[in-house]
């Protein structure tokens, strides 16, 4: 009977052994190559052009007291922290009107921003804040230092044009230019 045993587990242990799988391996590597990417765009538009802002003076307390433009919002997308720069594209105001010679309207002096929300994890420049308006100028100028990376970093600005009694009725235009740079 211990033959019988023996044999039965030898027999079993040599078909297991017969029986097993054959395997083989094969691997790759996979290289993300990223490269550096940063965009800059108004939400409200979702373009890299925000909408018009139209600034309207309709009383003596309108000259007298300057007046506020609606909230604008920017959002940077960035793989890397970041830097917000703006300036305008001319130091004065382009002037469509009937008074001829047409006046020259300063933009230092008449126009300025306030950053009114802060996401993105930088600090903002002075003389730029929160709390009063800044004027603007036709240089860089830096507004946000240390943006951290991210994929919706938003900050928002205000404008305020104080033009006083100086100038007579048309409308002036300047485009403000933001630039946000990688670190």
């Amino acid at each position: 009977m211990k033959k019988l045993i023996a044999i039965a587990i030898f027999a079993t242990s040599a078909i297991a052994a017969n029986a097993q799988n054959a395997s083989s391996t094969a691997s790759q590597t996979v290289n993300l190559n990223l490269s550096n990417a940063i965009e800059l765009t108004f939400t409200g538009t979702g373009d890299k052009e925000g909408a018009d802002v139209n600034i309207p003076f309709n009383s003596v307390n309108d000259y007298a007291n300057g007046v506020e433009s609606a909230s604008q919002e920017l959002r940077v997308r960035s793989n890397k922290d970041f830097a917000v720069t703006v300036k305008t594209n001319a130091a004065d105001f382009s002037y469509n009107g009937s008074t001829i010679p047409a006046p020259q309207m300063p933009v230092k002096d008449v126009l300025g921003i306030m950053v009114t929300a802060n996401g993105t994890g930088g600090t903002i420049q002075a003389p730029f804040s929160n709390v009063g308006y800044a004027s603007l100028v036709s240089t860089d100028q830096d507004l946000i230092d240390n943006g951290k990376r991210g994929g919706n970093q938003t900050f928002a600005i205000k404008y305020k044009a104080t033009p006083g009694f100086a100038y007579p009725a048309g409308t002036y235009t300047v485009d403000v230019v933001y630039t946000a740079t990688q670190l």
